[in-house]
């Protein structure tokens, strides 16, 4: 139990500690390396010009940049949906833009930008930088400030979050599933989550159809008149969320910037609604109007400084008028230069005019549906802050940190949290601020006051031969897991591509322990690698190619950073581009037919490193589906 007042300082606190330390790695790395080690490294792109400008969804101006030389692009972290930092050389200089990657190819980036972009943007050479998000911080704050209205409208909510109120429920209700192939757990939590009065967790262990429990909470809420706002703290998993949901008859919308929504889904975008919504003619003819005045502006000098000479925009006009020129610039050229003034006045007006229309059909799209999909971050918007919500889903909510998570509850009158806590914990960057418990999802702080009463785990599991699964059924979920009969004698051989001549269990294990080939570790990294493991993994997979098995059925995982670099290199090398190779982070959430794990650590202590933390060596065993290769 903790006091509201307490409570707020504690997480601004934490917050802040974490966002001074995001900061502090941005500026530092950016301080220390100079923009040829940072495009090396993968995180920008030197000497870029911008060589086509366009207007994207939500009429956002979106360039395309491409290398000055040419060439196709560098490896590169920067992937769609990225913020970046656009500028002349410095990245921390004041005059730096920040836009989304909206597209990526071989050779080109599309940068979208949410207001008009400086326009030397288009005349001069460019870096690009990964760079920092702040909003989401600020956002955190301000739910924190939001607790005290939701002490107001909804003290029982927030007293069970809190710890010192005991979750009621009301009587089991009798309900009609619309999906009917739910299993026996599945259903159980279905119904304990509509008899919840106000909070409800779903413990979903890999494999088990969490996902796919949310959906049928949301329906069944949706069913009995709920209005519902479905989050997550990342893309990916608010985009499974509505995938699922697009079948059913509910009406859903997906607000964020479209070039972070799967681009089979971005029809149910917001930006695209709008756009293609029949109430919204007067917003397109709007648009379509200040797209003619921009193109026309365009025609005529632009003011900069090195033509306006001092001289103010309506001292041009004066002058233009009077069919004047001042201090060695041309009556014709000033004359071109109010031109642009006047055009750039007009488009001010309209696209003033363009955001009014813009916010009634939004308001309009909104009201009208059943369920909104947003990340965390994304409930923190103004137009959501404004509505009202039945209920809110969050899934995937162990992965995401208290603060986070408090954003869309702030909005809602019942909350449902989905997630495993024995999986990988919330990313937290700041030690100081893990040590005070950031790390901590509300998910599983939760379960630890409530224990059991306010949750329900889901038990049969769809991804894993029974074999595998065992091991973290013990380990991890005191021995409740099952493997559903469709998956539970699962073997290589049951791929119609392997030939039936693959015999190997489905787990095996490489001992390199006797081979005298330690891990290394490159100058300045604190990571690790290792060359041997390296050749091992390519030999696996090469025999694996030879039985049928094909390359995008393959995962390879490793805790590092250095050994995951050195994998692509070699798969690169041997042009296996289809194959998957991650960090144990990367493949959360993620499946494969084959999974190999290469642990990297040898060395004469016995030191495990990352595996030390057992969650990372769930998620890493519990990706696989009909074998599982481990090598250390």
């Amino acid at each position: 139990m903790m006091h509201l007042e307490r409570y707020k300082r504690k997480f601004k606190e934490l917050i802040q500690l974490e966002r001074r330390e995001q900061m502090l790695l941005y500026r530092k790395e950016i301080k220390s390396l100079d923009g040829r080690k940072r495009e090396r490294l993968g995180r920008a792109l030197l000497h870029m010009k911008c060589v086509k400008a366009e207007r994207g969804l939500g009429g956002r101006k979106v360039l395309k940049f491409i290398k000055k030389s040419g060439e196709k692009l560098p490896e590169t972290e920067i992937s769609v949906g990225d913020l970046v930092i656009i500028s002349r050389k410095d990245p921390l200089a004041k005059d730096s833009e920040i836009g989304t990657v909206s597209e990526k190819t071989s050779r080109a980036l599309k940068i979208a930008f949410d207001r008009e972009p400086k326009s030397w943007i288009l005349a001069k050479e460019v870096r690009i930088d990964l760079y920092v998000n702040d909003i989401t911080f600020q956002r955190m704050l301000e739910a924190l400030d939001r607790l005290e209205k939701l002490k107001e409208e909804n003290p029982e909510l927030l007293g069970v979050i809190l710890g010192y109120k005991k979750p009621e429920f009301e009587s089991l209700p009798k309900i009609k599933f619309f999906n009917e192939k739910l299993n026996k757990s599945q259903r159980i939590a279905v119904k304990k989550a509509l008899a919840a009065k106000h909070l409800f967790l779903i413990h979903g262990p890999p494999g088990t159809g969490k996902t796919v429990t949310c959906t049928e909470i949301i329906l069944q809420h949706v069913s009995r008149g709920y209005k519902v706002l479905a989050t997550s703290d990342s893309n990916t998993a608010v985009d499974n969320l509505l995938e699922n949901l697009i079948n059913s008859r509910a009406k859903v919308v997906r607000i964020g910037h479209p070039a972070r929504i799967s681009r089979k889904l971005r029809k149910y975008s917001l930006d695209y609604l709008i756009e293609n919504s029949k109430i919204g003619e007067r917003y397109m003819k709007l648009k379509a109007e200040i797209e003619a005045l921009i193109k026309e502006r365009d025609k005529y000098l632009y003011p900069s400084m090195k033509w306006r000479r001092g001289c103010s925009y309506s001292q041009i006009l004066k002058l233009a008028k009077k069919g004047l020129g001042f201090r060695g610039v041309s009556a014709k050229k000033v004359k071109s230069m109010a031109k642009w003034i006047s055009l750039q006045e007009k488009i001010k007006e309209m696209t003033k005019a363009l955001k009014e229309e813009e916010e009634k059909l939004m308001e309009t799209i909104l009201n009208d549906c059943d369920v909104i999909c947003a990340t965390n971050s994304t409930c923190g918007i103004d137009i959501l802050k404004r509505m009202k919500f039945d209920l809110v889903v969050i899934d995937e909510a162990t992965q995401a940190t208290e603060p986070s998570c408090l954003i869309p509850i702030t909005l809602a009158k019942k909350v449902i949290l989905a997630g495993d806590h024995k999986q990988l914990p919330p990313t937290v960057l700041s030690q100081e601020a893990k040590n005070k418990s950031l790390e901590k999802s509300l998910f599983e702080r939760l379960l630890q006051i409530y224990n059991g009463t306010i949750a329900e785990m889901l038990d049969v599991q769809y991804r894993m031969n029974e074999t595998i699964m065992k091991f973290p059924s013990q380990e991890f979920y005191d021995s409740k897991l099952k493997a559903s009969k469709l998956v539970k004698n699962k073997t290589l051989k049951s791929l119609k591509c392997v030939k039936s001549e693959e015999r190997t269990k489905p787990i095996v294990f490489i001992d390199t322990s006797a081979i005298k080939h330690l891990e290394k570790s490159r100058r300045g990294s604190t990571s690790k690698e290792n060359p041997l493991e390296v050749e091992l993994v390519f030999k696996i997979v090469s025999k694996l190619l030879n039985l049928g098995v094909r390359e995008e059925h393959i995962g390879v995982i490793s805790p590092y950073d250095d050994q995951v670099d050195l994998l692509r290199k070699k798969a690169a090398e041997l042009r296996l581009m289809e194959l998957e190779i991650k960090t144990v982070d990367g493949f959360q959430g993620r499946e494969k037919e084959v999974i190999i794990v290469s642990f990297v650590r040898s060395n004469p202590k016995q030191e495990i490193g990352f595996l030390k933390d057992l969650r990372r060596l769930n998620v890493a065993i519990t990706r696989a589906k009909k074998k599982l290769i481990l090598i250390g």
